[in-house]
């Protein structure tokens, strides 16, 4: 008599981020992403509607049940967290001690694996990158360097993913030109230096640059000034996947959907989609 053992197989998980720009005015674009992408989460920044306001119900309809907002009042900023996987575990923070909604996290269990996402939005910075003359460039260097000193401690939980549009292309190779952009708002020494502390301080793995070598040119934003902007091609790579060692040892694919720039009333970012086995 043979006995026979069963072999757990690998459970896949893929999270997407993607800066929607108003996910009421794109949701024509979200909802066919959703559909033909099918990504277990969806992580959106700029949703640019408060919680009661948030078209929770025409992503169930989709198959996107469960839902983590943070949409504050004003219909400024906001983000949000839609799965097809049980949330667990929601929650926000408030940075700078404005209350700007700019946070949500939630939990995930997949294949007995319990995974935390933390969904950013980072403050752009206006256009002068000077914190004594800019306060919204001040802004973003106090949230950066929150970020710095809080998250080592948000992953001790275990395998965590930060995804979102962190506002900063932090190598040379982010951005169309170095040279035109260096002193220009998302690509400026100080905010590369203050991203790469939060990344390095924390551990997390740059899931993008785990697949697209460093040497590469990639972007996620392009914007909507260029009349005809695939052959300008003048982006930045201003949205993140990070993870945790561990987790980012499981990554086995990334993807970059920069045809989503060519939909109708596109957003200026694209979708990021990353997946893991686990």
């Amino acid at each position: 008599m043979t006995a026979a053992f069963a072999v757990a197989r690998p459970s896949p998980l893929t999270v997407a981020t993607w800066n929607i720009n108003s996910v009421r005015m794109r949701l024509g674009i979200v909802t066919r992403f959703l559909e033909t992408e099918a990504p277990d989460v969806l992580c959106l920044q700029e949703t640019k509607c408060g919680d009661g306001q948030f078209p929770t119900a025409a992503f169930r309809r989709i198959g996107y049940g469960h839902v983590a907002l943070n949409g504050g009042k004003g219909g400024w900023h906001g983000v949000a967290i839609v799965s097809r996987l049980p949330l667990g575990d929601v929650a926000v923070r408030s940075f700078c001690g404005k209350g700007d909604p700019r946070h949500v996290t939630a939990s995930v269990d997949v294949g007995g694996r319990r995974v935390r996402l933390h969904n950013f939005y980072v403050p752009a910075g206006g256009d002068e990158p000077d914190v004594e003359v800019n306060p919204k460039f001040a802004h973003k260097m106090d949230f950066l360097a929150e970020m710095a000193a809080w998250l080592p401690h948000a992953r001790d939980e275990g395998a965590t993913l930060v995804v979102g549009d962190l506002n900063v292309a932090p190598y040379e190779t982010d951005v169309w030109s170095h040279k035109a952009l260096v002193r220009m708002v998302s690509h400026t020494p100080e905010e590369c230096a203050a991203l790469e502390k939060v990344r390095l301080d924390g551990g997390w793995v740059d899931i993008a640059r785990r697949f697209i070598p460093v040497e590469q040119k990639v972007y996620t934003w392009w914007s909507y000034r260029a009349k005809d902007w695939r052959s300008a091609d003048k982006g930045r790579r201003l949205d993140h996947v990070w993870a945790t060692p561990d987790l980012a040892e499981r990554a086995t694919a990334f993807r970059i959907l920069k045809d989503a720039r060519d939909w109708p009333r596109p957003s200026d970012h694209v979708p990021l989609m990353a997946t893991f086995s686990l």
